[in-house]
Parts: structure tokens; C-alpha cells; sequence
């Protein structure tokens, strides 16, 4: 009798037949910001758009965004000082005409 020889691939050839899921794409994870936040501030700033900025306590505070960074904003105000806000205190905030759009929109009901 003679011997039989035992053939086994090498791994690599393994590999090339059946590949696996650690050799493909990973799916990407979402990015943990979106940068949208930046986005919306640089329009602002350059367009120097009024804005209103309601505090957590209300106070509700008109002017333009200068500058801001990763914890405030500073608010240019005409006839008023310059304000430097955090903005953990900004409960929100929305362009000046925004409101006399909505004043237009809705006239006051005349009364009988």
C-alpha cells in the first residue's frame, strides 16, 4: 500500500474562498456631533442677524452674536452693553424676525 498524503490548504488560501465578515467594511459609527450647532452660529455672526435669546429665567435679551465658543456666546446690543452668555443659562434663542413676522401674520381681532 502506499501512503496517502494528507493536502490541507494554508490559511491564506482558506481566507480567499471563504471570506468573513472581520475582513469587510465595518459600519461606520455616527458621528458624535453633527456640527450644525457651529453651522447656524457662523451664519448668524456673519450675517449680523437680531436675534432674541430667552434666558432659563425668562429675560429675554436682543442683539447680534460676535462670537462664541465651545461654553458661550457674546451678544452685541445696540444702546445697551455687550453680554458674554453662557450657554448653559440660553433656554433659546430665534431670529428678531421671527417675531415681527409672527405679530404681522396674526393682527389683532377687532373688537365689537
Amino acid at each position: 500500500m502506499s501512503e496517502r498524503k494528507l493536502i490541507r490548504p494554508s490559511m491564506n488560501q482558506m481566507a480567499d474562498r471563504f471570506p468573513t465578515r472581520s475582513t469587510g467594511r465595518r459600519k461606520q459609527v455616527p458621528a458624535e456631533q453633527t456640527n450644525a450647532e457651529n453651522f447656524y452660529y457662523l451664519k448668524q455672526m456673519q450675517n449680523k442677524t437680531p436675534m432674541i435669546v430667552v434666558l432659563n429665567d425668562g429675560t429675554e435679551l436682543s442683539g447680534w452674536i460676535e462670537w462664541y465658543d465651545k461654553s458661550c456666546i457674546k451678544l452685541n446690543r445696540k444702546n445697551a452693553p455687550n453680554l458674554l452668555l453662557f450657554k448653559h443659562s440660553i433656554k433659546f434663542m430665534f431670529k428678531e424676525e421671527e417675531l415681527h413676522g409672527r405679530r404681522r401674520r396674526h393682527p389683532p381681532q377687532e373688537r365689537p
